[in-house]
């Protein structure tokens, strides 16, 4: 019975994570990122060391600079930080439309790196956490692989025995239940975050959401198994042919139509503050020196790569 039970649940997972074909909604390259999305100059939810300035001053302080097929966003890294100032200088961007279900594919040459940095590419509700929040790449101090990871409000776990290539960190979605964890899975892909992923030229990143299941693909800029539909942004999309995802959360222990509201795609780059700023992720996983916020504030040349360069963002429904 207990051979029978485990066949069907897995049965279950897979027949219920079936992919579908999409048709472009969106597609942001360039220029297209200052119209499609806006520039959010707000103090930073995550208490960063992080000063988020607005379209003109990011335009303005070569913070954001887009060409015909490139978007740039980076922080200063020209000024030391005073003590009375919100932090250092820097780019977060939310895309003017909404989106339920979809399919969003990143095209992304290079991401910020550096000690202190915290870079996310996600998506994410109006109302948080009722709406809930997809984190597609994210990750503190060049601290590899990248970690997907769903953060929602009560009732919404992961079941173990997922079908992905990941590794499951945590099953708990709930915000409140472990510290705004949220069920996260780590890529074993060493070149999906940071240095590693720069050095490789970048990659790609794909999240499918419908009402059953939330997926997260990653291919490598040069690796052999890119899709063609996602190397190469053309009007449809067939997630049934890209094979298995690094990560998949199901709606077995999950009602995803409940948890996840209409969200707005967010990319971002702050520093230090909830995660990137405590010492087990800034000094013993970092290997980074001081004190995150001070290390922030007095060494503006250590954020020269922290940018990221933006081929496209692609969105099917």
């Amino acid at each position: 019975m207990r051979s029978t039970a485990a066949l069907f649940t897995v049965s279950a997972l897979v027949s219920s994570a079936l992919g579908a074909t999409y048709n472009l909604k969106d597609s942001f390259v360039g220029e297209g990122f200052l119209s499609g999305f806006t520039h959010e100059a707000i103090a930073d939810p995550t208490h960063g060391r992080v000063n988020y300035v607005d379209q003109q001053t990011a335009l303005a302080q070569n913070l954001t600079f887009a060409t015909d097929d490139t978007f740039i966003m980076r922080a200063d890294s020209f000024n030391v930080v005073p003590a009375s100032a919100a932090g250092r200088n820097s780019v977060r961007i939310q895309s003017v439309n909404q989106y339920t279900t979809h399919v969003s594919v990143y095209d992304i040459r290079h991401m910020p790196q550096g000690c202190g940095t915290w870079p996310a590419a996600w998506e994410v509700g109006q109302n948080w956490p009722a709406q809930g929040e997809v984190d597609i790449l994210e990750g503190t101090n060049d601290i590899e692989p990248n970690q997907s990871t769903l953060h929602t409000s009560a009732n919404c776990a992961q079941p173990d025995g997922r079908v992905m290539n990941g590794n499951s960190i945590s099953n708990n979605c709930d915000v409140a239940a472990n510290g705004n964890t949220g069920c996260g899975v780590q890529s074993t892909v060493p070149n999906s975050y940071g240095k590693s992923f720069n050095g490789a030229g970048g990659g790609f990143y794909a999240m499918e959401r419908t009402s059953t299941f939330i997926k997260v693909w990653f291919w490598s800029r040069n690796d052999p198994a890119v899709p063609a539909d996602v190397k190469t942004a053309g009007g449809t999309v067939n997630t049934d042919a890209w094979g298995t995802p690094t990560a998949l959360f199901v709606n077995d222990q999950c009602d995803i139509n409940a948890h996840f509201g209409p969200h707005n795609i967010v990319i971002n780059l702050t520093f230090c503050g909830d995660w990137a700023g405590l010492p087990q992720f800034f000094n013993d996983q970092g290997g980074c020196p001081g004190t995150c916020n001070d290390f922030v504030d007095n060494n503006p040349s250590a954020f020269n790569d922290a940018f990221w360069d933006i081929a496209g963002v692609h969105v099917y429904e």
